[in-house]
């Protein structure tokens, strides 16, 4: 996975959100509720494919469409890119 425009890359294990591998990995992004609701973490996606861990999360059809997702019920099926302007690094690399 990448954030941008931060420039961080990191790795998410398979089942696993993306919001939780960025922690992991020391980046912080946006987030509250954690479980698709609140919208906090909405990020849109410029590269790759992504999952819901939920059957309908707290988007549109339209906002899927457009590459919006939350990283808090999302994994990578790819390689995947992330715009998050908000995001930041915990720690250099």
């Amino acid at each position: 996975m990448r954030v941008q425009p931060l420039g961080r890359t990191f790795k998410a294990a398979p089942g696993q959100p993306l919001l939780r591998a960025a922690e992991e990995a020391g980046i912080e992004l946006p987030s509250s509720c954690r479980n698709g609701t609140c919208r906090s973490c909405l990020c849109q996606r410029s590269a790759g494919e992504v999952r819901h861990l939920i059957p309908w999360p707290g988007l549109s059809a339209e906002e899927k469409a457009e590459g919006w997702l939350l990283p808090c019920v999302a994994e990578a099926c790819s390689d995947v890119v992330l715009e998050v302007p908000l995001a930041f690094a915990l720690f250099d690399d």
